[in-house]
């Protein structure tokens, strides 16, 4: 299928293609919809295996992101990047600085920030081309590092779902298994360690399970097996697509609460999960405290709005699970209205002029 018969299929707005070949840079950035406002998204740097593999994580990964700030409320649309490349290996200071100009190019369209390979420093050197990358330093006048607020809000999700299916947010003694400990799963793997949560964790990346065993204490598993482990929570911190035919038969716990965007590998995986009796918490609803921390940033950054905007997603994961009950109908559908309403609700006020007369030329008629 060609990109513009992907385009169409998906509802996109625009994809843009960026290449400068001194510095090795290849990049796909992809609006999704500004219908709410400016698209924001994160910048993926990864090693595809294909130039086609990277359009089609971008196509998904930016509708998400649509959908991830609508049902947070937000004045956002949907964009995400992707640079095909080893973030371990390939960055470098042109590289950062060409995709810069990229993201610039678009006056304002598509906000950057971080994501997967990327980091508030590597920001930092792209918003000395731009001023339309969010999430730098805390030293920079940035609200730094999404990642805790991320693993926070996750949090705040799953104590949502907690009390929905036992009847209590007090998560002493429950056993979640978090697969992918890197940046938020780091972070929510110590949080829910605050909480007295039996722990257990895997990583394709050995060190990154080292480094949480020892700060935590936590147990590890293979990659493998971690899909398997007897459990209240499965939560995958990874990348996405994880949830599939194969993967779903295999797993023995209650509800998939997890950061990881575009968890489904299709769309009727989710009622593969509920034919299982596996409650599973929306992606786009639990895992957008990173996004909500960034937002915070574009408008004078403050930590304490920010913490309580995060901690409202708790609340927000309660209304739609009590929704989906209500009417009969999984929570991930519901989640999906409640987005999708409020764009078609608002996003034709832009046809409403905000101009027109002052208060003294009406005085003065």
């Amino acid at each position: 299928m060609g990109v513009f018969s992907l385009v169409a299929e998906t509802g996109h707005e625009q994809v843009l293609y960026g290449h400068d070949p001194k510095s090795g840079l290849r990049t796909i950035i992809a609006i999704h919809s500004t219908a709410l406002g400016p698209a924001l998204g994160g910048t993926r740097f990864y090693p595809y295996d294909s130039e086609d593999q990277a359009l089609w994580d971008v196509l998904r990964l930016s509708r998400g992101m649509t959908l991830k700030a609508a049902a947070a409320g937000l004045d956002l649309g949907g964009g995400k990047a992707v640079i095909i490349g080893d973030s371990r290996r390939d960055k470098n200071e042109r590289l950062w600085r060409a995709y810069g100009r990229m993201v610039d190019s678009l006056n304002g369209r598509y906000i950057t920030a971080e994501d997967v390979g990327t980091t508030s420093l590597d920001l930092a050197v792209v918003r000395r081309e731009t001023r339309w990358a969010a999430g730098v330093p805390i030293e920079e006048g940035g609200s730094g590092d999404p990642s805790p607020a991320t693993a926070r809000g996750l949090l705040a999700g799953l104590k949502a779902i907690a009390d929905f299916l036992w009847g209590s947010r007090d998560l002493h003694g429950r056993r979640v298994t978090i697969q992918g400990v890197g940046k938020v799963g780091y972070h929510f793997a110590r949080m829910l360690k605050d909480e007295e949560v039996e722990v257990i964790v895997t990583d394709v990346y050995q060190p990154a399970v080292a480094r949480v065993v020892e700060d935590f204490g936590v147990e590890a598993v293979g990659v493998d097996e971690i899909m398997t482990v007897d459990c209240d929570v499965f939560s995958p911190c990874a990348l996405g697509a994880i949830l599939n035919q194969e993967s779903i038969a295999r797993l023995n716990c209650e509800a998939v609460v997890g950061a990881a965007n575009n968890q489904l590998e299709k769309e009727e995986d989710a009622q593969r999960l509920a034919d299982r009796g596996i409650l599973y918490a929306p992606d786009f609803l639990v895992n957008a405290g990173g996004l909500i921390n960034v937002f915070e940033e574009l408008q004078g950054y403050s930590e304490q709005r920010a913490i309580h905007h995060v901690d409202a997603i708790g609340r927000r994961t309660s209304s739609v699970l009590r929704e989906a009950k209500e009417r009969g109908i999984k929570p991930q559908d519901a989640a999906m209205q409640l987005a999708s309403e409020r764009i078609e609700s608002i996003s034709d006020l832009r046809r409403l002029s905000r101009g027109g007369l002052t208060w003294t030329e009406v005085e003065g008629t």
